[in-house]
């Protein structure tokens, strides 16, 4: 009774500060796009797309609220296998872009199961170390690794090499929660650079030539700079052009000119950049960093181990996605395809990360229940 009781405070249980920086940010994410695309010819307009998933990622959001984290868990292996699927079903018929296999045809749309994946391995790592206490290299390390092994290969396979990434940067969040000894870090470390010259050698065998020459651009911009260093360097001139103020709504003239590509998907904080300056960068920074500080403080918070590895997960998800497409437009990573949370066109991407951000405000709604 006390539970059930505790668990009906509704609206009075939200994190209005949340609620707050996930509408802000979303809100500059829309009038990104509209301003990059506004001249678009044909077609519902992607601004109004974004806005329909959002409108979906919100009932998402509202889904992974409600139901407690605890039943949601129960169902990660059975979810993890669905993905699987999914992924599968990709390699076989899954629509081509850009040299990439990565997306589902449903009528005009399309659907990509990696971005789900990524919140499926979450719930899935965090299941399994906290159904059990996990002792010992083989049942920390390798077991999970095991279970991570076919999502990854399959998401690799399309290839998409940042969903791969987030993949691992879960793996890593989820090792390093569970409590990881030195010994052990040290270990993985040395036996990493130890097969480092082999592991790059197959890596870099079994990469698209499209990927190979992304490195190559980013280890030198001028290697191809009318062809796959094209993006990474009207990008960086994208974000210089803005100085301390920005160009202004439709004011950018790399993304206005259509000089930069993607400029509604991947390089939306470059269109950001120059349209808002510096000082609008500060403040989409800050709200991240709000937005992370918040998820930090839920995952403290959290009543027990399970829901502090959920959150753990989420959290790492984020900041790698935010770290890695910021720091790939602004050319101090390779451009590996991963879109900014929040603030990139896309169905798939919007709607599995307000679902993520539904589980984190999931945890801290339930952290004072006595009873799931």
């Amino acid at each position: 009774m006390i539970d059930r009781v505790i668990d009906n405070r509704g609206f009075d249980s939200f994190d209005w500060r949340f609620i707050g920086l996930v509408l802000a940010i979303l809100s500059l994410g829309v009038l990104s796009i509209y301003s990059v695309t506004h001249a678009q010819q044909g077609g519902t307009p992607f601004y109004l797309k974004q806005l329909m998933w959002i409108a979906l990622g919100s009932a998402a959001f509202v889904a992974m609220l409600i139901v407690d984290y605890h039943k949601i868990a129960r169902l990660a292996y059975p979810l993890y296998a669905i993905v699987l699927v999914l992924l599968a079903v990709v390699l076989v018929m899954g629509k081509t872009s850009r040299g990439a296999q990565r997306w589902i045809p449903i009528g005009p749309f399309a659907f990509q199961p990696s971005e789900f994946a990524k919140l499926v391995l979450i719930l899935v790592l965090a299941h399994y170390y906290s159904s059990a206490p996990r002792i010992g290299w083989l049942q920390r390390v390798v077991l999970p690794g095991l279970i991570m092994l076919p999502g990854l290969l399959l998401i690799l396979k399309q290839p998409d090499l940042g969903s791969g990434l987030s993949f691992l940067a879960v793996y890593a969040a989820m090792l390093l929660m569970v409590g990881m000894r030195s010994q052990a870090i040290g270990i993985i470390l040395l036996f990493s650079l130890m097969l480092f010259p082999f592991v790059w050698e197959l890596l870099w065998g079994s990469l698209h030539e499209y990927q190979r020459h992304r490195i190559m651009a980013f280890v030198d911009p001028e290697y191809d700079p009318g062809g796959k260093g094209y993006h990474a360097l009207q990008s960086r001139i994208a974000i210089g052009s803005g100085e301390l103020l920005g160009k202004g709504l439709y004011g950018g003239t790399q993304s206005q000119l259509k000089f930069l590509p993607e400029g509604h998907t991947d390089f939306v904080f470059a269109v950001f950049a120059e349209e808002w300056g510096f000082l609008g960068v500060l403040l989409l920074l800050a709200l991240f960093v709000g937005l992370i500080w918040l998820s930090l403080e839920i995952a403290s918070r959290a009543k027990d181990i399970l829901g502090a590895l959920l959150a753990a997960g989420v959290i790492a998800m984020l900041c790698f996605c935010v770290v890695v497409n910021i720091g790939m437009t602004a050319g101090m990573f390779p451009i590996v395809g991963i879109p900014l949370p929040l603030m990139s066109y896309g169905g798939s991407a919007t709607i599995a990360t307000m679902a993520a951000l539904g589980l984190l405000l999931n945890i801290k709604r339930r952290r004072l229940t006595l009873f799931y």
